[in-house]
């Protein structure tokens, strides 16, 4: 039995313990940890979430410990890396691409201390949060610019798998080619890879053939980009500006922000006040803008851009106002009226002008 002088002890010692730490600042960093599923590069999806990292690393100092690991393939291999993370107490995890979502949900139920955050998905638990940026509102003002600058009438559109987020992309692009250019079409070409540059450039090059004289993409690398000026015909760049790979064909990209939000969402953990929940975020939140625009576009081009990002921004308008037909000419969304958040997330048709069948 224990005398009561060694409990004094004891209790004195663990106070002084914690005043010290208190009086220091000396409490443990959180260790935070990215899951990436391509290589970071100097452009592309998985370089814009780098960027996150470092930018919130730098604001929170010697608060947070960061790892990343990059070219994590979706499925088995995800889950393994997801579960290191947590088993290695990382208090933070941001998983950074749709396919780790049922990893992220499945890890997360047997490490319930540990706090995850899944990009792009839809499915949430206590310790997991979703979030995302509303890619389609760029998307739409890149297409005015794609659509004033083409002569064919004919964008070409490297996607990599036919999820809600990517379709909104494709409808929202078209739109805003239509909203200058009533004959703009847009022909898809699905690479089911979101980073696969071999397949891209080939994509690429059947999308030239087939009329197209502006590209863009929804994939990982600069590849469609690097075609384009090749090839001599106008891109649009995506999650970063990609204006190096293509200085005479890329006439802007969609552009994606992280790191205020990774910022603010790492002191919430540091500070005990997370709690589970959606992001979406868009042009008035700072987290998707528009690269410079190449000189060659009309001053009235961009200034047109310029006010319809400001519309976006204070919500007098929204890409999908109606009224909005679908490919086989069904009203989607009438006249007067606007789709609806759930409705957006759960897209799976083609606007009107969009030419080519949608995978199922």
């Amino acid at each position: 039995m224990k005398k009561p002088g060694f409990l004094l002890s004891a209790v004195t010692g663990a106070l002084l313990s914690m005043a010290g730490i208190a009086a220091t600042g000396a409490a443990e960093p959180l260790k935070v940890g990215f899951v990436y599923v391509s290589p970071i590069s100097d452009a592309g999806w998985t370089f814009q979430h780098e960027t996150g990292r470092r930018q919130m690393a730098a604001a929170l100092g010697d608060r947070v410990v960061t790892k990343f690991v990059e070219q994590v393939p979706e499925g088995g291999e995800a889950e393994r890396v997801i579960r290191q993370f947590a088993a290695d107490g990382y208090g933070l995890v941001f998983t950074t691409s749709f396919g780790y979502m049922n990893p992220t949900i499945k890890v997360a139920k047997r490490f319930p201390d540990t706090k995850f955050e899944h990009a792009t998905g839809y499915k949430r638990d206590k310790n997991v949060g979703t979030y995302n940026v509303r890619f389609y509102e760029g998307r739409y003002l890149a297409g005015i610019v794609a659509g004033s600058m083409s002569k064919s009438n004919t964008a070409g559109y490297v996607a990599a798998f036919p999820i809600p987020e990517v379709l909104m992309g494709i409808n929202a692009f078209t739109l805003g080619m239509q909203s200058v250019n009533p004959k703009a079409t847009t022909k898809v070409i699905w690479t089911n890879s979101w980073y696969d540059p071999g397949r891209e450039r080939e994509a690429a090059d059947v999308l030239v053939t087939q009329g197209a004289d502006v590209l863009t993409h929804h994939t990982d690398s600069t590849a469609v980009v690097q075609r384009a000026e090749d090839r001599g015909i106008y891109a649009v760049g995506y999650h970063s500006d990609m204006s190096k790979y293509g200085p005479r064909a890329h006439l802007t990209a969609v552009t994606h922000h992280w790191g205020d939000f990774y910022t603010r969402l790492t002191q919430e953990v540091i500070e005990g006040k997370w709690t589970s929940r959606d992001v979406w975020g868009g042009i008035a939140a700072g987290m998707v803008s528009l690269a410079p625009i190449n000189p060659a576009v009309p001053k009235e081009i961009v200034a047109l851009v310029k006010d319809k990002e400001e519309a976006i921004r204070n919500g007098t308008f929204h890409p999908f106002q109606g009224p909005v037909r679908d490919q086989q000419g069904g009203m989607r969304i009438a006249g007067g009226t606007t789709i609806s958040d759930e409705d957006l997330l759960k897209m799976e048709w083609y606007v009107e002008g969009v030419q080519g069948k949608l995978p199922r």
